[in-house]
């Protein structure tokens, strides 16, 4: 016996795939701005101000600028009008200043950041010590001490990126170096005692950062010299 056929169903058209969207690349300047990006732009910031491109407070805006940008694209313009490190017009330059071999040493690689931190304690730098490019302090309810007055300057350019939250931080650099640096306090205290050494060649030390609450001072210790500069710095350096 034959079975009786079941009617059959229409077949519904399949609808065309829709293409995928797509991928629209990240432009360079889009793409997000990673530690080494804006340690990099901070350096050429410093180079910068060391060789007189720069005023201390354009250095400091252009900084505060450097570690609030999100993205590549934010961090070029900040040195689109200065040269590149090791770039013709640093070539240029006249013997002696930086950027050439001197008695403060070449400029050479930045290198990993010295950090000092206290955190309800002190800490505390002082002595005999070779000083590098870069030295974090941070102090949160506890104190830091960088005492410079004995250190081995092996370049010409040191800066001191100084935090202070309900703390404290003090610097002190002999009396025949030049000191700069800026800063803000917020209900604290943030000062820097400016110092111009009469030696061109003299090492120079730039303070930045913030207080919250808590102070940074950095200043000259009274009668501290670094005697024979020059020759020390040369024999150091070989």
């Amino acid at each position: 016996m034959d079975l009786e056929k079941q009617p059959q169903q229409p077949q519904r058209p399949v609808a065309p795939a829709e293409p995928a969207a797509p991928v629209t690349p990240v432009e360079p300047a889009g793409i997000r701005a990673s530690d080494a990006d804006r340690d990099r732009i901070a350096d050429i910031l410093r180079e910068a101000m060391a060789e007189g491109r720069l005023t201390a407070e354009e250095h400091a805006e252009r900084v505060d600028a450097v570690y609030r940008a999100k993205t590549v694209g934010e961090l070029e313009p900040l040195v689109r009008d200065l040269p590149a490190p090791g770039g013709a017009a640093r070539a240029a330059a006249a013997p002696g200043t930086y950027g050439h071999e001197s008695p403060a040493g070449p400029a050479g690689p930045a290198g990993p950041a010295e950090n000092l931190v206290a955190i309800f304690s002190s800490s505390t730098r002082k002595g005999r010590w070779r000083v590098g490019r870069r030295t974090n302090a941070f102090a949160l309810f506890g104190s830091v001490e960088v005492d410079l007055t004995e250190a081995l300057f092996g370049q010409r350019l040191t800066v001191i990126n100084a935090t202070s939250i309900f703390g404290s931080v003090e610097i002190k650099v002999p009396e025949n170096i030049s000191l700069r640096g800026s800063g803000t306090g917020v209900f604290g205290n943030f000062e820097v005692a400016t110092l111009e050494s009469a030696d061109p060649e003299a090492p120079v030390v730039v303070v930045n950062g913030y207080s919250v609450f808590g102070s940074v001072e950095a200043k000259p210790k009274r009668g501290k010299f670094i005697a024979d500069l020059q020759d020390r710095l040369r024999k150091y350096l070989g």
